[in-house]
């Protein structure tokens, strides 16, 4: 067993894990943030993206110990606190880019880290970033739509931050 201090969502969590332990076992069964879902369990399908420090990265193959000290966003942090929709999340509603929603956290997800790194992208940079996330509903076009939507809509506010509410930063072990 290993102690990890993590900072999910804002909130400084100290846990002691088994080493093996993934990330998404942690998150949902541990601390219960079950928006992070599991799909395949072998990193195919990115149903379980999470952002671990500016990074979307599949919690089934993320080991907790290896986000030891690191900030961690799922997608029930990735609102601000009081409750305004991401600009990513906003434009998924509102461009009906979810049909079953299975998929929609990971997309979510995935999108904000990828329009915090590159703010105005074209359709093909899009697709690519996404390519990891699958979606059985094939639901594509409108998710496409949504996340060009969220990346004007994140230029035009001078953002380029992945997490909308204020983040608590980890403090050091004495």
């Amino acid at each position: 067993m290993q102690p990890v201090t993590l900072c999910v969502n804002g909130e400084i969590v100290e846990l002691v894990v088994d080493p093996l332990r993934s990330l998404l076992q942690t998150l949902r069964d541990d601390l219960g943030l079950t928006g992070t879902k599991e799909g395949c369990g072998t990193g195919y399908c990115g149903a379980c993206t999470v952002i671990v420090g500016a990074h979307a990265v599949n919690a089934c193959l993320y080991l907790t110990v290896d986000a030891d000290r690191k900030d961690i966003i799922t997608i029930e942090g990735l609102a601000d606190e009081d409750g305004t929709l991401h600009p990513v999340q906003q434009a998924f509603a509102e461009h009906t880019a979810l049909q079953c929603g299975f998929c929609t956290p990971g997309m979510i997800l995935s999108a904000a880290a990828f329009l915090a790194e590159n703010p105005a992208p074209d359709e093909s940079e899009i697709r690519n970033a996404l390519a990891g996330n699958l979606c059985r509903c094939t639901g594509y076009q409108s998710i496409v739509r949504a996340v060009f939507d969220a990346s004007k809509r994140l230029r035009d506010a001078g953002r380029t931050e992945a997490r909308v509410g204020r983040q608590a930063p980890i403090r050091a072990r004495a």
